[in-house]
């Protein structure tokens, strides 16, 4: 069998199995399974593959059918053109959290042109991707990471090695503000953030694979808000920001929780599907 048609009987398996991006995720499983490039799917069509690889790509095939993620199957996933690699219990750093991270960078470069460093603590690190990526971006900057897995801790060190910013990131187990002490130029997180009672009705890609610790926010979606916004104030520095990933209807809802912690909104950043995504606090006195 050819790499063409291999990948056409794989579009074809997903579409049968209800799928609903079959052509994407058989481009990108193959391709991943057999270590090409996109451009090589196409320019190698003709390619013939052998058995060992045919074997390979037909267990990833069928976690796929199981609903089981693409980057899952693959072990990793790119983000802001840094790799990461995945493990149970983390979630896959995905395309809307990199509006988070673009909307954090100014603010750091603006803290280190005027102090000559800067200092950020990523609340709920989960992969890393958040704290890695600011680091990768902001060579003066130095960051804390914590996470309540220890199995996450484990990946984000991981992380921050092949990426090469582990000298400047320290890693705490604890919950939010537990595991740190000090004063932060930046507090940033992507907090869990689904209505606990809304879980069980998410695609399977997510409630079955999603650690559920990193997916429920509690009875209103707000618990990790409220805890943020409880210790902020004891952690930023004069004139820092907490920076935070919401989910698409929470930003009247996570403002008003930290209005009422001392905070004014500074910035609220929509997604690429137009919702409500990023809101960056400072204090109001």
């Amino acid at each position: 069998m050819t790499l063409a048609e291999l990948y056409r009987q794989t579009v074809e398996a997903f579409a049968a199995a209800g799928l609903e991006t079959p052509q994407d995720d058989a481009r990108h499983l193959v391709s991943g399974v057999l270590g090409l490039s996109l451009t090589e799917m196409v320019t190698e069509g003709a390619r013939v593959i052998d058995d060992e690889e045919m074997a390979a790509v037909a267990e990833a095939v069928a976690r796929r059918k199981n609903r089981e993620p693409v980057y899952r199957i693959l072990g990793a996933r790119e983000f802001y053109g840094l790799d990461f690699l995945l493990s149970p219990d983390t979630l896959e750093p995905r395309p809307d959290t990199e509006i988070l991270v673009e909307q954090c960078l100014p603010f750091l470069k603006r803290r280190i042109t005027e102090a000559g460093r800067a200092s950020f603590v990523d609340l709920g690190t989960g992969t890393g991707a958040i704290a890695i990526t600011l680091l990768s971006q902001c060579r003066e900057a130095e960051g804390v990471a914590t996470d309540i897995s220890e199995g996450a801790l484990e990946t984000a060190r991981g992380n921050a090695l092949i990426n090469g910013v582990a000298d400047r990131l320290r890693l705490r187990q604890g919950s939010w503000f537990d595991a740190i002490t000090g004063r932060f130029d930046m507090i940033v997180s992507n907090p869990p953030y689904i209505v606990s009672d809304e879980i069980a009705a998410l695609q399977p890609e997510v409630r079955d694979f999603d650690p559920r610790a990193a997916l429920d926010g509690g009875e209103s979606g707000l618990d990790a808000y409220r805890a943020i916004a409880a210790g902020a104030e004891d952690h930023l520095a004069e004139g820092g920001i907490v920076a935070l990933e919401i989910g698409a209807e929470q930003k009247a809802a996570v403002t008003a929780v930290f209005v009422a912690a001392g905070f004014k909104l500074l910035v609220a950043e929509k997604d690429l599907g137009n919702n409500d995504r990023v809101l960056i606090f400072v204090r109001s006195g």
